[in-house]
């Protein structure tokens, strides 16, 4: 007898984003599901990204699940391997493993109106069937890897940072890093000591505000272990503390630029020499690309064996990188620091939903659209977590996870209530959500702030971020609102009308 293939819901992924999913439908009662993960184990970005000085940029008592506190993190900002372990923890204590199928990678997705099911198809050759598709892939999961002139000839080592091969014995080599991004303020200050020579290639220089990072003291965890709500309390300052930076993001550039001015002491503080105080200088207004925090990378650049360029890399050669002014610098292996596929990140995504619409096709073509980043017009059953315009650039993302989770749950909820079958967006619907989104974003600093970031498609147009407070985003998703959805009964498996849309129950 083969393995099971068919259940009540699918989810993809063992990030925050599919264990949250799978806990919420868990304590909702359903037990009929699987996720399916392409890895061999849980964590999804926690597991994969291991380079040197990996860690969280937001307050860990703050990024982790808040019906899950953990009283006993060791530092404000945990590194990866804490924030990785505190997700296994989490699986297992939730027993999540049992419905967790490792080493099976989702290649495709397809809605089957017949039976009111999706079929998911695997690396492996198998499809499964389930009646609810959960996407909690998230967009941060596919290095972007640069195609640099001549990178076909190079004979030495290259490497992602997502990517990192710990078997490369970095000691003593000439190291050329790409990148200037969240990533690589992490881990360039971790490898200069042990580098020969490194060279980093800037293309546009990140905002790098002091990060106020420290030892959890031995009271506190205690304090939070034996005093109920205390730890709540603690949580509930940092979130407020974090939300209130969306007021400069959202409109109000003054409170931006006076964050700005502390950036810039920062560089003057802990960067010698004045032309490289200038090259590190951004000229765009902060908040258009994502603000970063460390303390140790602008003291990098005081090292004998650290070199800025700023010219880029115009060719790469067996042994060496050519940069746009002509120089060339030899070097053993180049690392990439250069982030990860996000606006384009859906395209290698093979969804098609309802009368063959093909989900990638419709993004790159109109651009990318949902209903609060869950759930998308023409595409049944079918939710993402974390989804479009969901990111944020100023709280955890976990909140919004876990807004996003109470709101899929709901969705199944209301759909069977109605004794539906399948439940979709409205087309208005969601044509009104993006209106207001980008009517929002227009007036933001990820527009308005005088750069190209990650956050904005090849149009232009930010199909990343959330603009506002995400005690809105909560207050929006608490409950479905049913006039927003088409629910379908079952007749719509027996209706021989071409779109087979079948019967639809009032809202």
């Amino acid at each position: 007898m083969g393995e099971r293939t068919d259940y009540g819901t699918v989810i993809v992924g063992t990030g925050f984003s599919g264990l949250g999913m799978a806990i919420q439908l868990k304590k909702e009662g359903r037990h009929d599901f699987v996720v399916l993960e392409k890895a061999h184990d849980v964590g999804g970005t926690w597991r994969d990204n291991t380079y040197p000085g990996c860690a969280c940029d937001i307050q860990s008592h703050m990024y982790s699940f808040s019906f899950e506190q953990n009283p006993d993190w060791t530092r404000s900002f945990s590194g990866q391997a804490e924030i990785w372990d505190y997700l296994r923890g989490v699986a297992d204590k939730y027993d999540l493993r049992k419905h967790i199928r490792f080493g099976v990678e989702v290649t495709g997705a397809e809605w089957d109106g017949e039976t009111a099911t999706w079929r998911v198809a695997t690396g492996d050759g198998r499809t499964f069937r389930a009646r609810y598709l959960v996407s909690g892939i998230g967009g941060l999961h596919i290095p972007n890897v640069p195609a640099l002139p001549g990178i076909e000839k190079f004979k030495g080592e290259t490497f992602h940072s997502a990517r990192w091969n710990h078997d490369y014995d970095l000691a003593g080599k000439r190291v050329a890093v790409v990148g200037t991004g969240a990533s690589a303020i992490q881990f360039v200050p971790r490898i200069a000591p042990e580098v020969g020579e490194l060279h980093l290639f800037q293309r546009t220089p990140p905002w790098v505000m002091p990060k106020p990072d420290h030892a959890m003291p031995q009271w506190s965890k205690t304090l939070f272990q034996k005093v109920p709500g205390a730890q709540r309390l603690y949580r509930n300052f940092l979130y407020w503390l974090l939300e209130v930076r969306a007021v400069g993001f959202n409109g109000h550039p003054g409170l931006l630029k006076a964050a700005q001015k502390l950036a810039e002491l920062n560089i003057r503080r802990n960067v010698k020499d004045r032309e490289l105080r200038r090259k590190l200088t951004p000229d765009y207004v902060m908040g258009c690309k994502r603000v970063l925090i460390a303390n140790d990378y602008y003291p990098t650049f005081n090292r004998d064996n650290v070199h800025l360029v700023t010219d880029g890399v115009a060719e790469v050669r067996a042994h060496s990188i050519v940069d746009s002014a002509g120089v060339e610098r030899e070097v053993d292996a180049i690392i990439y620091g250069t982030g990860f596929h996000v606006t384009d990140g859906y395209d290698y995504l093979s969804i098609t939903g309802r009368d063959g619409r093909d989900l990638a096709k419709e993004w790159r073509t109109n651009g990318i659209h949902t209903h609060n980043g869950i759930t998308v017009s023409g595409f049944p059953n079918l939710f993402f977590l974390l989804g479009p315009n969901t990111a944020l650039g100023h709280n955890s993302v976990v909140f919004m996870i876990e807004s996003q989770i109470r709101y899929v749950a709901d969705a199944m909820k209301v759909t069977e209530r109605n004794g539906a079958d399948t439940i979709e967006v409205r087309s208005a619907a969601q044509q009104a959500f993006n209106e207001e989104i980008q009517r929002k974003l227009e007036n933001g600093v990820w527009t308005q702030g005088g750069c190209k970031s990650w956050y904005l498609d090849a149009k232009g147009v930010n199909r990343t971020i959330w603009p506002g407070f995400t005690f809105r985003y909560w207050a929006r998703t608490r409950k479905v609102e049913p006039s927003d959805f088409e629910l379908v009964s079952s007749r719509a498996h027996r209706d021989p009308a071409p779109r087979r849309r079948g019967k639809k129950i009032p809202a």
